[in-house]
């Protein structure tokens, strides 16, 4: 892999601590690094700079130079070089580091500018902080708390503005809320590509609205909810709600395709509220699409599958059954079960000399968080040794099988059977055991069910189509009746006469590491969050679905590779 070339480091000095960055640093990320607050509202790091809230106003000075001969002019009372201050405040956030760029935040110029730009937005910004959504995660809250006068000197009526313009189907404008820092309009001119909103009438009176004859209604369009300051935009799903400092948050991965967009789970008591991109550089900058948001409504699905009988009965019946078809198994294995799972399957396969079989799923990639890959640890599965080539999205080979009487019995974990080409009278030739979440024509069909968790009810790992291993956490905890995948198979490996595997998630890391040499750098304590990009050379003659290049710039450390 060729090394990235070292950025050109500058030194810049921020309320008298000195700092080395890359050139070209913006000074509020600058800032940051030294501990110091430069508060914002339209600055966003992922997208473009625009000035509009004027909240970032710092002092900003350069060391003084003779003009003809360049040499240093030094203080005489503190004896170092010294600092031509610029008369005026400048925005930190058009501001870029260079080499002896010196910055204060904390001046009394400094203070009285933000007070004044705070007193400003507050002018017709309506009172009702205990009803907003935004409460707990507001910007203007916390910045007229930090840095407001605490008073306001406006004594006119309030400019009244519409409380709920729909822009589309998934986001509610407040308007009175709005204090037009434009991020809404510029994610979706440069993010998502769908320029729909825009700013019309001027002052007091301006107003945030769709183009005549568009909504937003974008894949991606609940990302300014997530990056709104303020809460001028809602979720329509999580509107009203529940109060964010009530909700757990745990780290996730959107399951919906191959990208593995970083995610956070919010939940409480055993309830999934709601589901918020994680910013992750390498992968999915600080976005994700309005379909993985959803995901978690399938954990109280009414179709979830319960089971009244033991974990110990259900395995004891599938050992049993599964024992008459001995040397005419197959097992299908699924592109959604976590690299663990996966591996326990192969395990599974082994116990019982099977065939194992995986389901592709594809569709139209979107070039920008969505792929053409529609599974989320397809790459998982070859990792683990679970299929050596890529899977189909119909599985004509193992109903070959079926028809021709060499398969008499099917495991199927996490897949249903009818939906990758399996007809039901095939399923009627064959003995079925079914590990699985949702009622399906599979488990309707199967002689031994075993309901199993979602991804949001267990801990594990994905490798997605960077070939990066990430983790997610389990969010709540799975209902009578469910049982963990791991557990149910490593019981059913241990009952067909296989290894004894251990269940649990820790345990069971300290022997992947010993047989997947792809994995023995890491653990799943000591994977960061950002993952571990793994090396996808083994795999480099595969050729994967089109559309997997994320619409986002690759970095330099050789993230976005495509096998």
């Amino acid at each position: 892999m060729i090394q990235p070339a070292k950025p050109d480091l500058v030194t810049v000095n921020i309320d008298g601590k000195e700092i080395a960055v890359p050139k070209g640093t913006n000074v509020i990320e600058a800032a940051r690094q030294v501990g110091v607050d430069v508060p914002h509202y339209c600055y966003h790091p992922k997208l473009s700079v625009v000035g509009n809230c004027r909240m970032c106003l710092v002092e900003m000075g350069m060391p003084a130079v003779d003009p003809v001969s360049k040499a240093p002019i030094m203080d005489p009372v503190t004896g170092k070089q010294k600092i031509n201050w610029i008369p005026r405040p400048q925005i930190g956030c058009a501001t870029y580091a260079s080499q002896g760029l010196h910055i204060r935040t904390q001046t009394p110029q400094i203070k009285d500018c933000r007070e004044g730009v705070t007193e400003f937005l507050l002018i017709n910004h309506p009172l009702d902080c205990p009803i907003c959504d935004k409460a707990g995660e507001c910007m203007l809250q916390e910045q007229s708390t930090g840095y407001g006068r605490g008073y306001s000197r406006f004594i006119e009526n309030k400019n009244v503005k519409p409380k709920r313009t729909l822009l589309g189907p998934r986001v509610v404008l407040d308007d009175e809320r709005c204090i037009l820092c434009s991020r809404c309009i510029r994610f979706c001119k440069e993010v998502a590509k769908d320029d729909v909103l825009g700013f019309i009438d001027r002052g007091s009176y301006s107003t945030l609205t769709c183009y005549p004859g568009k909504a937003l209604e974008n894949n991606y369009s609940l990302n300014t909810v997530d990056i709104c300051p303020v809460g001028a935009l809602t979720s329509t799903d999580f509107r009203f709600k529940m109060r964010v400092w009530f909700l757990k948050q745990t780290n996730s991965i959107d399951t919906e395709s191959s990208v593995g967009a970083n995610t956070v789970v919010w939940s409480r008591e055993g309830v999934i509220h709601r589901i918020t991109p994680r910013r992750n550089d390498e992968v999915n900058d600080t976005w994700m699409a309005d379909s993985g948001r959803l995901l978690y409504k399938a954990v109280a699905a009414e179709n979830r599958l319960a089971s009244k009988e033991t974990l110990d009965a259900l395995i004891a019946s599938a050992a049993d059954l599964l024992s008459d078809a001995e040397g005419a198994i197959a097992v299908v294995g699924s592109g959604r079960s976590s690299v663990e799972e996966q591996f326990l399957t192969r395990k599974l396969a082994d116990a019982v000399k099977a065939r194992v079989f995986l389901v592709a799923r594809s569709g139209a990639g979107d070039g920008i968080l969505i792929s053409s890959d529609r599974n989320p640890n397809v790459r998982g599965a070859l990792i683990t040794g679970l299929i050596d080539k890529l899977p189909s999205e119909r599985l004509d080979t193992l109903a070959g099988g079926i028809d021709s009487g060499e398969i008499k019995a099917v495991i199927s974990v996490g897949e249903d059977l009818v939906a990758a080409g399996i007809t039901p009278e095939q399923l009627g030739k064959i003995s079925i055991v079914h590990l699985g979440t949702h009622a399906s024509s599979t488990s309707d069909a199967a002689k031994v069910v075993v309901p199993t968790l979602t991804v949001f009810e267990k801990s594990g790992t994905f490798i997605n189509q960077q070939f990066r291993l990430q983790k997610f956490a389990k969010a709540v905890p799975g209902k009578p009746g469910m049982h963990d995948d791991l557990d149910a198979l490593s019981r059913l490996i241990a009952a067909l006469g296989g290894a004894s595997l251990p269940s649990d998630l820790h345990e069971l890391w300290d022997v992947l590491t010993k047989e997947l040499p792809a994995l023995a750098t890491t653990t799943y304590r000591t994977l960061p969050e950002t993952g571990l990009l793994l090396d996808a050379t083994p795999w480099s003659g595969l050729r994967f679905p089109e559309g997997e290049t994320l619409h986002f710039k690759p970095t330099a450390s050789g993230e976005g590779v495509k096998a």
